[in-house]
This record gives C-alpha cells, structure tokens and sequence, in this order.
C-alpha cells in the first residue's frame, strides 16, 4: 500500500534517492536506447510472428486531410500527450511507487501499468520497454524533463513512420 502524500503536488518534486543530473544527457542516452531496443524487439517478433504493419489508417487520414488537423495531431501526440503521461505515469505513480518500494521495482510496475493502459496487446513489450527506459531516466534525472522530452521524440519517430508509410 502507498504512503499517503503529505503534500499536494508532490510528484513533482525529485525522487528523494536520485540526485540532480544532466536531463540533456539522459534524453540523449535514453532516446538512444529506446530506438535500439525497439528496432531489436521490431525485429525479433518479425522473426517470431512475421511482419505487421506499421501503418494506423486512422492516423494517417487525419495527418493527410488537412495542415490544421496535420498541426493539431503534432501537437497531441508529440506535446500534450507526453506532458499528461509523464505527469501520470512518472510522476504520480512511479513516485508513489518508489516511496513504498525499490526504484526499479517502481519501474516495472509503473511501466507495465503504463503499457497495459494502450490497450495495445500486440505492442505490449514495445511499450513496456519505452516504460522503463522512461521510468529510468526519471529516477535518474529526479525531474520529469528527460522522460518528457524522449517521449515527445519517441511519438514524432512514431508519426513521422506512419506519415511515410
């Protein structure tokens, strides 16, 4: 069970164990990383299950119908989506997490919470490895600026590939 928090907006606030590091650093090593691993985990359940496609017709009508809707769609998915999951995600319940457990039992949890919530089973370890790396470099950082920055970079990568499919 969680500890209650004594202060509102706590999450926020750096995990206590972590101390102030270089974000530029982490979004740097931490987008690395992530592209790495899912090209690794693409590649893998290619082999294992064949190929998918990674076109999202939806998406992609929306991105094609007009520069408004294509301005708008950059903005969700490479801006606001990753400011309100990483607040959720990181910062709320990573936070909560790591102040009654390890950090990187914190990591795994939150980031099986996190890939679970995409409703996405054929993705599920794709999202779950982007949950730890994220939940990394939060603990590592101790602010959420690295987690949101790879995030916003790991959606642009995501739309710039359905844009082109």
């Amino acid at each position: 069970m969680a500890k209650p928090q004594s202060k509102l907006f706590r999450f926020f606030k750096p995990i206590k164990s972590s101390k102030e590091r270089n974000w530029v650093l982490a979004s740097t090593l931490g987008f690395g990383f992530l592209i790495l691993l899912v090209f690794l985990t693409s590649l893998l359940a290619d082999r294992l299950i064949g190929p998918k496609d990674v076109n999202n017709p939806i998406l992609k009508e929306i991105l094609l119908s007009s520069h408004i809707s294509e301005i708008a769609c950059v903005l969700a998915y490479c801006i606001s989506t990753p400011l309100l999951e990483e607040t959720v995600y990181r910062g709320f319940l990573l936070s909560s997490l790591a102040s009654t457990m390890e950090w990187h039992r914190a990591v795994v949890i939150s980031s099986a919470i996190f890939s679970a919530a995409h409703f996405s089973g054929e993705n599920f370890v794709q999202l779950f490895i982007v949950g730890c790396i994220l939940g990394c470099s939060y603990c590592w950082t101790g602010n959420l600026k690295s987690p949101i920055v790879i995030h916003s970079l790991y959606n642009a990568v995501t739309l710039v590939i359905t844009f082109l499919s």
